[in-house]
């Protein structure tokens, strides 16, 4: 049987995930201020195999302008600073003996511009996969109606509901990136 409140709470979680997995995404855009975030992309080789940075070092931003990463394991300092290195993010980390700085450089018009275009891009990656959920919700609507669960006009009823909350989740989306458009071009 076709419960309403089960299909439409299921529908709100699937765009709430995806909503956060945006905002996940996009907290490693870099603005030109310095963040722990924009190293939870970093792996470090140690122990024989790979491992997130923050699962090794504390990692703390003193300042605006700088990332300051201290392993639980000193003997990890070079293996740090290589794998900032080679994360292509832009870093040019260095090492003091004991901790890894990694100063955030201010970012030229040029690459704001470049990552507002990567931003656009995602956003649009992540309304592709609003449709598909709207999709999925509707063919599961249609298949209530087909097997005689809900009548015709709660089948209409409901694409309608699927359709508004396609849309309101979609200007959410819209409103986060706007917020991270001007943060890049402005900071």
């Amino acid at each position: 049987m076709f419960d309403q409140k089960k299909f439409f709470d299921t529908l709100k979680e699937n765009y709430e995930k995806s909503i956060e997995s945006y905002k996940n995404e996009i907290s490693q855009y870099r603005t030109g201020k310095a963040s722990p975030k924009l190293l939870d992309g970093v792996s470090v080789e140690c122990y024989g195999s790979k491992s997130p940075l923050n699962q090794v070092a504390s990692v703390t931003t003193p300042d605006a302008r700088l990332i300051v990463v201290q392993p639980y394991d000193r003997s990890l300092l070079k293996a740090i600073e290589t794998a900032i290195r080679n994360a292509n993010i832009g870093f040019n980390p260095s090492n003091d003996g004991i901790v890894v700085k990694v100063p955030v450089p201010t970012l030229t018009q040029e690459r704001r511009k470049e990552l507002v275009k990567q931003l656009s891009q995602l956003a649009e990656k992540f309304k592709v996969s609003f449709r598909n959920i709207r999709k999925n919700a509707l063919d599961e609507i249609k298949a209530a109606q087909k097997n005689k669960e809900i009548t015709e006009d709660d089948e209409k009823k409901f694409n309608e509901k699927v359709q508004k909350d396609l849309n309101d989740y979609t200007k959410k989306l819209e409103d986060i990136t706007k917020l991270k458009e001007k943060d890049i071009l402005e900071s």
